[in-house]
């Protein structure tokens, strides 16, 4: 019961000076608002990695060639095409569980009537779209013939599709890659943007013997080496037992002697999704501890202004001290204030932060995801700012002597 006139009280005492109140409420609510968005933009960012990773494949690796050194210098990861045909067939040969697809890349230019654009052509077999999951939108994949025989047909990206055909059908019509005609065949379901901007869809995808005959060069057409090979594990298999196989076994293939470096790496998306996730989560704790400055701020401003409420009301409380009241109900009754002071203040905050988070997210196009947890940690903390702030000037007001109250004016 006391608690509940505690709270009348607090309120009628914010209503007798509500502009105060209200500017004095201002600091909690910029700091609860500006945590909850600062975590909703982290959550939202490590969602969207997340995303992008799934979008790559499940259970999907990369191998490329190492980088080679020539005079000490490095002359880049990939340079030396150490990786062929051959050893994707062996990779699935071996291992049962595991599918393995090699790839060429080769930039090239495309052109359909007027418009043109420059983009990667990725020589694949039929095995690149059971290893990447990814499906056709409209037409079809590449029959084994086409394949076998290296027929010169083409399967677009929505990005090469809508760079040169805008919004009509391409599949059935021709378009020249580097001043070779190609037959469009197929059009890839859209995979969208990475979170660090890649265009998934900004690719062409043609057969790999027809990426080595027409689009590699006299050198690049005779050789097997191929630019990477993508690598798929059964969902029931762990990724670090398979890589290791796989390594063993390449290295093996190679010719490779113990202590000799590998003559390829192996790229993991899931490690470098728990290093984005890191520094997505560094960073949002670093942008939520400044934000939360704001609401230390509206803690000294709460306790500035019950310390001037304690002045302004040292006769009520001569009268309350007076009458009976023990220091301890004056004292919670300043305390209730603060608190209540406080949480307005957060509950402001946390309107202003979902709708901050909102539109960030519907018209910046930043991604946000709301979570509860954070809404009840800018709660808690702007309840304990309010209790640590607000205790000295409730404790001040507690140990006035009655007598000394009295004679205020």
């Amino acid at each position: 019961m006391r608690n509940v006139l505690n709270v009348r009280e607090a309120w009628r005492a914010i209503r007798a000076n509500a502009l105060r109140s209200v500017l004095t409420t201002l600091g909690v609510v910029f700091g609860v608002a500006s945590v909850i968005v600062m975590i909703a933009i982290g959550a939202g960012t490590q969602q969207r990695i997340k995303e992008d990773i799934e979008k790559l494949g499940p259970n999907t690796f990369t191998i490329n060639p190492a980088s080679t050194f020539v005079s000490g210098v490095s002359t880049g990861a990939g340079r030396r095409l150490s990786l062929t045909d051959e050893d994707a067939v062996a990779i699935a040969r071996e291992f049962t569980h595991i599918k393995a697809a090699p790839i060429v890349r080769v930039r090239a230019q495309m052109v359909h009537g007027g418009a043109n654009w420059s983009s990667w052509v990725l020589g694949v077999t039929g095995d690149f779209f059971n290893v990447k999951d990814w499906d056709i939108a409209s037409g079809r994949s590449f029959g084994f013939d086409e394949v076998d025989a290296g027929a010169k047909v083409a399967i677009l990206g929505n990005t090469v599709t809508t760079e040169l055909f805008s919004d009509a059908d391409p599949v059935g019509l021709d378009i020249r890659v580097n001043h070779l005609s190609f037959r469009v065949i197929g059009v890839l379901e859209s995979k969208g943007e990475t979170v660090d901007g890649s265009d998934l869809d900004d690719i062409v995808l043609v057969p790999l013997k027809t990426a080595r005959n027409y689009l590699l060069g006299r050198r690049g057409g005779r050789s097997q080496s191929v630019s990477a090979i993508a690598i798929k594990v059964e969902p029931d298999i762990a990724l670090e037992p398979a890589k290791g196989d796989i390594r063993q076994a390449l290295r093996y293939r190679h010719r490779l002697a113990v202590g000799q470096d590998d003559s390829f790496r192996v790229t993991d998306m899931t490690e470098f999704r728990k290093l984005q996730e890191a520094s997505s989560s560094a960073l949002t704790i670093l942008l939520a501890s400044v934000a939360s400055i704001s609401l230390l701020t509206g803690g000294i401003g709460i306790m500035n202004i019950m310390l001037v409420s304690v002045v302004e009301r040292t006769r009520e409380i001569g009268i309350r001290a007076a009458i009976g009241a023990a220091p301890k109900d004056i004292l919670s009754q300043f305390l209730v204030e603060a608190v209540t002071l406080s949480m307005l203040g957060a509950m402001i905050g946390i309107l202003l932060g979902i709708t901050g988070a909102t539109v960030a997210d519907s018209v910046f196009n930043v991604r946000t995801a709301l979570r509860i947890e954070p809404i009840l940690l800018a709660s808690g903390f702007a309840a304990l700012v309010g209790i640590s702030f607000g205790f000295y000037p409730a404790l001040k007001a507690s140990r006035l002597p009655p007598i000394e109250a009295l004679r205020y004016e």
